[in-house]
């Protein structure tokens, strides 16, 4: 057996009482309105005249008078409830309203700024849902056995202090949608039915729970008091302290404009924030926002009276909507309460005061100790929180997918897999993945520029040693990222060297699509390029900016509209440079057509120079795989070749093709009938005497293999 607590008794007792007096009212106002007609009939019958006051009690009932009854009808001698009665269930309707914490219907009137007037016609209508005796006593009150339900006119008449604002648009009952009222064509607004909301009616009877019209629109985040699985991290926590504070003090506006790339770490200061209040947190996204103006206005309205009966809070994803959206704007305009709005940057027409507040990731600092608790390799912890940059949540699904993992991989592999794939960033429209495959082994190159190579990924990999651990972080708010360029003609191993830094790194690379990224129209390369730095911020990747001379290109003097707004498309490049916090690669054959002010800011300056005879013929030897059959290849003289290492990839690949359609293994003929193809493709001169293979062979019998 159920025991009920003694607010939900006193409740009840409350509407019992209250049912009671409405059906006492109904019924003492019905048999009056019989008797009233019943003499008027007789009257009328008499002298054969109608009486006005009858009808006009009639008209306002929306049906017109009817014809004087021939003779009494039987229920004249009905007795009516006494005053006394009506009385005695009035004061234990008080008695109960003056209960510690009040009846659900008092809370509700207080909270809504209901009249009196106002809550009896909204218990009247709640009478008809939890009494069925009170629909026959309503027809009775109409004299007309088809109206069993409330209206406005019969509330006029039999309650005691009517007022006609009561079903005014602006007054509680219909702003709140606290009834409906069901008006059909040529009825009067005081003859139509009127019903109590749902919602509303579980409400009186104690049951509050979320408006199930809003459940498919909200998911919850997070229940009052409900306690978090993942801390949060100390520079989350004092931002949601204060938040918290400032709140209780209502010393901040219920509006909370929360800015930045992770919306992992804002949900968790929105939902720490929440916890704080008690307050059950939904969140409700941008786009399932009606276009509608009118389903968008319902929407508001339903949830600002939630906001009235439950400890609740929104956090509005809009992180994916156009800026200064009209129906997150508009929504936002006519909510009420505590709402997060969580967009990556700040908008200004928000028609509400708010308060913006900047949430970034977790400090590396941060990062690393979330790591070193997860894990028992510090070397491992260290290199993770410095390739990788990810909310708490993310760290604990990295780590649990890793654990799932199978246990032919090493654990460490399966964990750095995990992470890439949670940080790949949404470029797909704007860049083009590169699988990175080239190694140090399969890499040519000076010892000075591979040197080079090598510190980039030094310091790619300590970077929360050097900036948190050492402190040089504090001294610096920009350049913190990584940046190098790579120069050179074509097919000197530019790609090939960014590829072997991400397989170095274990990271992504994506290489920019300046078709995708340059605009014709004024603001939109600007735009892509902020959607290119802010995705790639936002996970682990390298961004290779290839020909990238056509983007940082040189300022040149303003005669014009374009140049003007060339140059700021360059001084926009030069800030987010700046300020990315990654790695970024550039990659040029023209560096003298680059503006100084990027040089100047990029860390790395690598020239990859044109191979040598000696560098010509190691990459020979490592430009057909060991599977390709081949007959004896005279490297030394293929070296003498005077092409870059991607012509020779060309032309090796070129005579794998040969050697496969005519079913031989490859040889030195069907190289150099590569080579004259691939000299001719490239509009360069064919010597035959560089290519006079075969005469050589016989003048000297030594051949290479």
């Amino acid at each position: 057996m159920t025991v009920q607590n003694p607010w939900q008794q006193n409740n009840d007792a409350y509407l019992s009482s209250a049912i009671e007096w409405i059906r006492l009212r109904l019924e003492q106002f019905a048999v009056q309105e019989h008797r009233s007609d019943q003499t008027a009939g007789l009257a009328a019958t008499a002298v054969g005249t109608d009486v006005a006051s009858s009808g006009f009690r009639r008209s306002i009932f929306g049906h017109k008078p009817q014809a004087p009854a021939p003779s009494p009808p039987a229920t004249v001698n009905r007795t009516p409830p006494s005053d006394a009665q009506v009385t005695q269930a009035r004061e234990t309707m008080d008695k109960c309203a003056h209960a510690t914490p009040p009846p659900a219907a008092l809370i509700l009137q207080k909270r809504c700024e209901l009249s009196n007037f106002e809550l009896e016609i909204l218990l009247l209508c709640a009478a008809v849902e939890l009494d069925t005796r009170v629909a026959g006593l309503c027809a009775r009150a109409h004299n007309d056995s088809s109206k069993a339900f409330p209206t406005y006119a019969l509330a006029l008449a039999a309650f005691s202090s009517p007022t006609w604002d009561a079903l005014s648009p602006e007054r509680p009952l219909r702003f709140w949608r606290l009834i409906e009222i069901a008006q059909g064509p040529a009825v009067p607004l005081t003859a139509s039915p009127i019903r109590a909301d749902e919602r509303i009616v579980n409400y009186l009877k104690g049951l509050n729970h979320l408006d199930e019209r809003l459940i498919p629109f909200l998911t919850l985040l997070t229940a009052p008091n409900q306690k978090r699985a993942l801390p949060i991290p100390p520079s989350h926590t004092t931002v949601a302290a204060n938040l918290t504070q400032g709140l209780v003090n209502n010393a901040l506006p219920g509006l909370i404009h929360l800015l930045g790339l992770d919306s992992a770490s804002k949900q968790a200061v929105a939902c720490e924030v929440a916890s704080g209040l008690s307050l059950a947190l939904y969140q409700l996204p941008a786009a399932a926002l009606p276009a509608s103006l009118a389903e968008l206005e319902t929407l508001a309205r339903t949830w600002r009276r939630e906001v009235l009966l439950l400890p609740v809070g929104l956090y509005l994803d809009a992180r994916d909507a156009e800026r200064d959206a009209s129906p997150v704007t508009r929504f936002l305009s006519r909510s009420d309460g505590l709402v997060f709005l969580d967009t990556r940057e700040n908008w200004r027409n928000l028609q509400r005061e708010s308060l913006s507040v900047d949430i970034n990731r977790p400090t590396r600092t941060e990062q690393l100790e979330s790591w070193s608790s997860l894990l028992n390799n510090p070397e491992t912890a260290a290199a993770l929180a410095s390739q990788f940059s990810l909310s708490q949540l993310e760290i604990h699904r990295a780590a649990a997918a890793a654990s799932r993992g199978g246990a032919s991989t090493p654990p460490e592999d399966r964990l750095w897999e995990a992470c890439r794939l949670i940080s790949r960033p949404k470029l797909d429209l704007l860049a083009q993945r590169l699988e990175a495959k080239a190694t140090w082994d399969d890499f040519v190159l000076p010892d000075m520029e591979i040197g080079t190579l090598r510190d980039i990924c030094t310091q790619a990999r300590q970077s929360v040693r050097v900036y948190d651990e050492w402190g040089f972080g504090k001294r610096m708010n920009r350049g913190l990222g990584l940046s190098a360029l790579f120069s050179g003609e074509s097919g000197t191993g530019k790609t090939m060297a960014a590829e072997v830094i991400a397989n170095e790194l274990k990271l992504n690379l994506y290489r920019i699509d300046l078709s995708a990224v340059v605009s014709k129209y004024i603001g939109e390369t600007e735009k892509n390029l902020r959607q290119v730095f802010d995705a790639a911020e936002d996970g682990a990747s390298i961004l290779f900016f290839d020909e990238a001379d056509a983007l940082f290109g040189k300022r040149s003097e303003v005669k014009d509209s374009h140049d003007r707004y060339a140059n700021i498309e360059i001084n926009y490049l030069l800030q987010r440079m700046e300020s990315y916090s990654g790695l970024a690669i550039l990659a040029t054959n023209l560096k003298s057509s680059l503006d100084s002010a990027f040089l100047r800011r990029l860390r790395f300056i690598l020239h990859f120079p044109f191979p040598n005879a000696a560098q010509r013929k190691r990459i020979w030897e490592r430009a057909f795989p060991p599977a390709v059959p081949r007959a004896s290849l005279d490297l030394e003289f293929l070296s003498r070749l005077n092409v870059a290492g991607g012509t020779i990839h060309n032309i090796a690949l070129k005579a794998a093709f040969l050697a496969a359609g005519r079913r031989v293994p490859v040889s030195m003929d069907l190289v150099l009938e590569a080579a004259r193809s691939e000299f001719r493709k490239l509009e360069r001169p064919v010597n035959e005497v560089d290519f006079r293979w075969q005469a050589k062979r016989a003048a000297s019998p030594v051949a290479a293999a």
